[in-house]
């Protein structure tokens, strides 16, 4: 987990002894430490899920469009995704814990607004600052993580309880939702964050120790500006063009968009101190463990929202019998992300991210057995093989871009795996969502734009149930196999270019050349 800290070649810098971090054995204020990270990194994680199981319910109460309904569960990944890079630059910077105290206590004001908005557009609006918020906790929190555990073995037994973390919360948000939902309103599954966030708000100031990099260079605010702005205009075209059809609106905002991540790109080449470091991608073991962390997000977060339409729209389940339905995956994925480090030390780092892809194509291709009248024991199939890839994917993904910086940038590190994630789960809404919507809107009965709308229309004959029930599961039977072949794909792709000596994330590739080491003050 140390070896980006010196310049690779045959003449390294040695790093001066106040540039080192001597090992030592942690006490019980570093693990208590982490067990306060821990919390505001769960609901991160479950906020970006613990809607799949709740939109019915929420349809229900406040109507929203086609159109809106995907915004709210996708705007709080996007403005995750977009902000993540810069905020763990303006950690490394300006203090990570100071970050974190105020990420905290905005994102509990966010869930406060959120759990009592009036109409789709307020939840909209505070689902968007929810992820601000959350994008400032995520690389803050690894960051401040990794300066509690100094010793490089104990780090990485740190982290890997960080990344467990993380995917469990995408993994039980949805059962969390189910469970609560079966007994409260909708806006429940945002007051629960308010207790942990108070908790965190408490604790951090006596548990954890303020760290900066004191050399990380200015902030391009322009960078920041064009990737979240390239990022919400492409997507807001694809989603308009999903719900309404291709119209002039968002035609302009879609080129617009692609117009602007390419300029973010082309800056980002030229930047001393870029947002993200394109130079990385040269590395082809990098390169795939990026994509491994954008796509099996994109997969599962869009199987699990529309998975959960299917067992309550389409196959009549209760709330709760749904959460019940998705606990067998959700538990397969969380102890697969756990034993991954295990794992990965019996069979190497090549074959575990070969593997997972496999396994979560597999699994996505039995939802091809579903139908409108009979598939429970099918989808608990696939969340539970897709689950073990998944939880493969997750865990692998956060070693190598931590093994792949040096430490004193965690902060900026974790934003780029974090990223990876997080726009992934965004864009599995966005993008396999919005298919999934097309094929509803071509193959429906065409008397309203989702299968819950459709269902709520007085009146409707048992043919047009039918009818509707149909298209949707034959869109999410397309969303199934197209991400099933991209993971086959992929799989495919690493057998090939995977370098065979690779065996570990912590020997994935060798470092690009860099200066001289950061100093890091630790207050």
């Amino acid at each position: 987990m140390t070896r980006g800290w010196l310049p690779s070649g045959p003449h390294r810098t040695i790093p001066s002894m106040n540039e080192q971090h001597v090992p030592h054995s942690p006490g019980p204020r570093a693990w208590l430490g982490l067990l306060v990270i821990l919390g505001p990194v769960l609901l991160v994680a479950m906020d970006s899920s613990v809607l799949f199981l709740a939109m019915p319910k929420v349809t229900e109460a406040l109507s929203p469009t086609a159109d809106q309904a995907l915004w709210i569960l996708d705007v709080y990944g996007f403005a995750v995704g977009s902000l993540l890079i810069a905020f763990g630059t303006i950690g490394d910077r300006y203090g990570r814990l100071k970050l974190l105290m105020t990420g905290a206590a905005v994102f509990g004001a966010a869930s406060a607004g959120a759990a009592f908005a009036p109409g789709p557009e307020p939840l909209i609006a505070f689902r968007a600052l929810m992820g601000v918020a959350g994008a400032t906790l995520l690389p803050s929190a690894l960051a401040v993580l990794s300066e509690l555990f100094t010793d490089p073995r104990l780090r990485a037994k740190a982290i890997g309880i960080f990344a467990a973390t993380f995917a469990a919360g995408f993994a039980i948000g949805p059962v969390v939702g189910g469970q609560l939902l079966n007994s409260f309103w909708w806006g429940s599954v945002f007051l629960i964050n308010l207790p942990v966030v108070v908790l965190f708000l408490i604790l951090a100031p006596v548990l954890l120790r303020e760290v900066r990099a004191t050399r990380t260079g200015r902030i391009d605010a322009l960078s920041v500006v064009l990737s979240a702005a390239g990022i919400l205009l492409t997507v807001y075209a694809i989603k308009h063009a999903a719900a309404e059809g291709l119209t002039v609106a968002p035609m302009v905002a879609g080129i617009v968009g692609v117009v602007t991540l390419w300029w973010f790109v082309r800056r980002q080449l030229h930047l001393q101190h870029p947002l993200i470091d394109f130079r990385l991608f040269r590395d082809r073991v990098f390169t795939i463990a990026a994509i491994t962390g954008l796509l099996p997000l994109a997969a599962w977060s869009a199987v699990a929202y529309l998975g959960g339409i299917y067992l309550q729209s389409v196959l009549g389940l209760t709330v709760l019998d749904a959460a019940l339905v998705a606990l067998p995956g959700a538990a397969v994925l969380t102890v697969t992300c756990i034993v991954t480090p295990a794992l990965v030390a019996r069979i190497g780092g090549r074959a575990a991210l070969i593997t997972c892809h496999f396994f979560i194509a597999a699994g996505l291709l039995l939802l091809l057995a579903t139908s409108i009248s009979s598939g429970i024991g099918w989808y608990v199939s696939s969340t539970v093989i897709a689950g073990i890839g998944y939880g493969i994917s997750f865990s692998v993904v956060a070693d190598t871009a931590i093994a792949a910086v040096p430490a004193e940038r965690a902060g900026s590190a974790a934003a780029i795996a974090e990223t990876s994630n997080e726009i992934g789960n965004a864009l599995g809404i966005a993008l396999l969502g919005s298919l999934a919507a097309l094929i509803f809107r071509f193959q429906g009965p065409e008397l309203a734009g989702t299968l819950n709308e459709t269902l709520q229309v007085p009146g409707l004959t048992a043919a047009v149930i039918g009818d509707a029930k149909s298209a949707f599961v034959t869109g999410l039977h397309a969303a199934a196999v197209i991400a099933g072949i991209l993971h086959a794909a992929l799989g495919a792709f690493a057998l090939r270019h995977l370098p065979r000596a690779f065996t570990g994330t912590d020997g994935a590739s060798e470092p690009l050349p860099r200066g001289t080491v950061e100093e890091v003050s630790v207050r």
